[in-house]
Formats: structure tokens, C-alpha cells, sequence
């Protein structure tokens, strides 16, 4: 299956106010019992070796400087899918991430039933805080194009 981008069709205001970034990719699959849910955990069970590469690069970058390095609160249990934390849920749309002082971020995943096929959407959506936040958006951009369309592909696996 192959993953395009697409213009996001979130209500971005809704989701996050303010936010100055925001992309979407989708990708079709033929699950058609799929939900939001379900689609989101495939998306983060695993993620390409280079990714967790970059994942722990980051982490260690970023703890100096008083980033969370992953979604989880200390002692808080959370619903949470992979490192992010759910905001909200629906059976056609999950909503998960979280704020930092640098920047806040959220990844929207609806699933669609266009035809007879179930079309799985990843909408990313950012509002950056600060000079820290907009650096950090700007150096890991390249980097989120190539994740997230990853990330979509094991959802039809």
C-alpha cells in the first residue's frame, strides 16, 4: 500500500489553537473492522531501527536542556499509545501527545471508510512556544517526513 500526503482535514484550531505546523499522510488498507484505536497502536508497536536510532539521539540531546524524552508524567499512569499520551478518543478518530514548554504537539489518527476500503489518516500538528521550539521543529522535520509514512505503513501489515 502506498502512503500520500495529503492537505490535513482536522480542524486544526480545535485540536491545538495557534498551531503554526501541520501535515497528513494516509494510506488505505483493506481492514475494514479497523478503528482508530487499533490503527494507532500498529503505527506505534514498532517503529524502523534508524527511527529508535533517532528516538534515543534525541532523547539524549534533549534531557540537558529539560525536554521530556517521552509523553509519561512520573508517577501519573496514563492511556497511552507508544510514548504519547492520549488526549482523546472516538472509535473513527484518537488524538494523543502533549505539552512542553518548548512546543506542544499533537498526532491525530482518524480512520475513514471511502468505498470498500478503510483509509487511515496521521495528522501532525505543532505549536511551537519559543526560539527553542521552532529550532527544534525546523531540525526534525526532514526526519518526521520520512516517520511518519513509516509509521503508516505497518498499519496495513
Amino acid at each position: 500500500m502506498t502512503v500520500r500526503e495529503i492537505k490535513p482535514a482536522a480542524d486544526i484550531d480545535a485540536l491545538l489553537a495557534g498551531a503554526q505546523f501541520t501535515d497528513a499522510f494516509c494510506i488505505e488498507v483493506a481492514d475494514r473492522d479497523l478503528d482508530a484505536r487499533r490503527a494507532a497502536e500498529r503505527m506505534m508497536a514498532r517503529q524502523p531501527r534508524w527511527a529508535e536510532a533517532l528516538l534515543s539521539l534525541r532523547n539524549l540531546v534533549v534531557t540537558p536542556l529539560g525536554l521530556k524524552t517521552s509523553g509519561a508524567s512520573p508517577g501519573a499512569p496514563r492511556d497511552m499509545i507508544g510514548i504519547f499520551p492520549v488526549v482523546s478518543e472516538t472509535p473513527d478518530r484518537l488524538v494523543a501527545g502533549f505539552n512542553d514548554s518548548h512546543l506542544d504537539f499533537r498526532i491525530v489518527v482518524d480512520v475513514t471508510a471511502p468505498g470498500g476500503v478503510r483509509q487511515v489518516t496521521a495528522t501532525t500538528v505543532v505549536k511551537t512556544h519559543n526560539w527553542l521550539g521552532r529550532t527544534y521543529l525546523s531540525l526534525i522535520l526532514p526526519f518526521h517526513r520520512l516517520i511518519v509514512p513509516a509509521l503508516l505503513r505497518h498499519v496495513a501489515d
